[in-house]
């Protein structure tokens, strides 16, 4: 008996989750109101209640009259801001309320003006930007203008070939550097970076992007369907589920030689892997024994074992990035598909989700929370729709970040665990599809592709 029909598997609306889900959808394939209040026990790297610290990102002085200078210096300060801004951690300053006064350094800066109404800042980043024989020389800044006696928190220097691309990356690196400064100790995720899949006529090709949306192109040329991308933990390999002459089997790709590197294939249809937090392994699900299961292999393909032997699709496995010894999952074992946890070694299975139709798991960082996809109240003439929410994994308590805005599914956490991308449709449409992101507790919501994109991953680092 096949996948779909022991499954009460919802009218066919041509969707990539379903793709995922069913293996007949997948041959198929080939043919707000405002977030609601978040409960005081839901507590993110941005919703911690920690006042935030207000902060100003003044435009940069040139410091180098040459043509190139005041292009490079507009995409630099717009960057920074916006890096600043996307944090989740700041009260940034409007630009309309700083001083006019452009300060390249600290003496040339008057703590008093920024620290007073209406700036009303506690810290300032300013700095200079110039070009010198090709090269773009740019000094950062972080003044406390607050603190009189010690007000310089950082000072960065950084030296690279003149280029529109270097001027966002030093803005990145800059705005890292503050971010991880003063959120914490938490890295800053200016310089990470999104795989995604995006539709090209018929066929469908892996494509990576900056975190911001920019810089968008393709990594496969490959002239099929190639679905769910995730990229190892050190950032040079992805592995994804590609169609080819045996069916749908695992692939991977090494950034670092620009080539697709050997997975060993296997027999049935396999889908969605998922690295291990030490990149050794990588989790996937196989219909190679007949039922989809989750099996656990090297990062070659080899030693694979079996996790799971249930009647009923087994798919969507992650890791758990903190530990490496847990696994989450979706299982249509009981019916429609629900959201599991397990230990690596396929022992201590718990159901996770109490109903509905559930898709897309996504561990936080620190281990703490899942994001899914969840149609709660999933049925004919059900209200409501396909929301991603994020459970607390020791309670099993859940919020809900997305409404009314569409089909959202796929979520993927930023390594800083600040954000979450996911993809969205407001129609139903699958060509429809663009990837969005949001912070973690729902707010912040915009989108960073055009249609026709699908199934994000966050790099790791």
């Amino acid at each position: 008996m096949s996948a779909m029909s022991r499954l009460q598997v919802r009218p066919i609306r041509s969707s990539l989750r379903d793709c995922l889900w069913s293996l007949s959808l997948i041959l198929l394939l080939l043919g707000v109101h405002p977030s609601a209040r978040a409960q005081d026990w839901f507590k993110t790297e941005t919703s911690s209640g920690a006042e935030r610290i207000r902060l100003a990102a003044a435009n940069f002085r040139p410091s180098s009259a040459d043509s190139q200078t005041a292009p490079l210096k507009n995409t630099f300060d717009t960057t920074l801001f916006s890096d600043l801004a996307n944090a989740g951690i700041f009260d940034m300053v409007s630009k309309s309320l700083m001083p006019q006064a452009t300060p390249g350094t600290g003496a040339e800066l008057n703590a008093a003006d920024w620290a007073t109404a209406p700036t009303s800042a506690a810290m300032v980043a300013f700095g200079t930007l110039g070009t010198q024989g090709g090269r773009l020389v740019v000094t950062g800044l972080l003044y406390d203008v607050k603190n009189a006696q010690y007000p310089q928190v950082l000072a960065k220097q950084y030296n690279e070939v003149a280029s529109e691309d270097s001027a966002r990356q030093v803005a990145h690196r800059f705005a890292d550097e503050i971010i991880f400064r003063l959120g914490g100790g938490i890295p800053g995720i200016a310089e990470t970076k999104i795989y995604y899949v995006r539709k090209t006529g018929s066929n469908k090709e892996i494509w990576e992007m900056d975190y911001d949306g920019a810089n968008q192109h393709p990594i496969t040329h490959l002239g099929t369907v190639s679905l769910s991308p995730r990229i190892s933990p050190d950032n040079t390999r992805l592995a994804f589920s590609s169609l080819g002459r045996d069916g749908f089997q695992i692939r991977t790709y090494s950034l670092l030689l620009g080539r697709m590197v050997n997975f060993s294939s296997v027999g049935g249809t396999n889908l969605s892997p998922a690295w291990s937090p030490d990149g050794r392994e990588i989790a996937y699900s196989s219909s190679r024994t007949g039922d989809p299961e989750i099996w656990v292999a090297d990062s070659t393909g080899s030693l694979a074992r079996r996790l799971t032997s249930f009647r009923g699709p087994d798919v969507s496995p992650v890791f758990n990035p903190r530990t490496g010894s847990q696994l989450a999952w979706i299982s249509g074992r009981t019916g429609l598909p629900q959201l599991y946890i397990m230990n690596t070694d396929g022992s201590a299975i718990t159901r996770m989700t109490d109903g509905g139709y559930a898709t897309s798991p996504s561990w936080s960082p620190n281990g703490q929370f899942l994001a899914f996809a969840w149609d709660r109240k999933y049925g004919p003439g059900a209200p409501g729709g396909q929301d991603i929410y994020v459970m607390e994994v020791a309670t099993k308590r859940w919020i809900q970040l997305t409404h009314d805005t569409g089909r959202c599914d796929f979520p993927s956490w930023s390594p800083d665990g600040r954000h979450i991308v996911y993809a969205n449709t407001a129609d139903g449409r699958p060509e429809h599809m663009r990837v969005w992101s949001m912070l973690a507790d729902g707010t912040g919501k915009h989108a960073l592709t055009g249609p026709g994109a699908d199934m994000p991953n966050w790099s790791w680092k």
